[in-house]
């Protein structure tokens, strides 16, 4: 049994935690117009939350499926909390989580000098694909582009 309980983001009300993880990690973050914007397309849009056992949210996922595939656009995790396994909860419920919707591949981009990242994914079988050059700003990075094949169908969901 995990220690993080992961939920499903449904309403508003649960935006804000989410927009403060993305303030803690990202130098261009979300904004809460782009997540509620997000909750209005259910059955493409998802986002999970990881909370601790005290209930603080410490991580999410938002990804979005479309047709056979995963995109997985944002996983962050407080920054106190990094190196505990929320990211690879997060990681590990999300693809079965979209395996069970009919995704049969995932995709996602990372900043090419995020290590800690780009290591989480290599364990899960991402393997890079392609160059976005100059994608991310604040600073301007390129974005390797990683894939995963094969994620398997699930009867239900995790």
């Amino acid at each position: 049994m995990t220690r993080w309980a992961i939920e499903q983001v449904t309403s508003p009300d649960q935006i804000d935690a989410v927009l403060a993880i993305e303030e803690a990690s990202f130098t261009n973050p979300w904004t809460r117009v782009m997540y509620l914007a997000e909750l209005e397309n259910p059955g493409i849009s998802y986002c999970f939350t990881a909370s601790d056992p005290a209930g603080r949210v410490v991580g999410f996922c938002s990804f979005w499926r479309v047709l056979d595939e995963l995109h997985v656009n944002n996983l962050a995790v407080l920054p106190d909390t990094r190196r505990a396994g929320v990211a690879t909860a997060l990681l590990n419920y999300v693809l079965a989580y979209g395996a069970s919707l009919g995704a049969r591949r995932a995709t996602l981009e990372v900043r090419r000098s995020n290590e800690p990242a780009r290591l989480l994914y290599e364990r899960f079988g991402f393997t890079v694909a392609g160059v976005r050059r100059g994608y991310y700003t604040k600073p301007v990075e390129d974005a390797l582009v990683l894939w995963r094949d094969g994620l398997a169908p699930a009867d239900r969901r995790p």
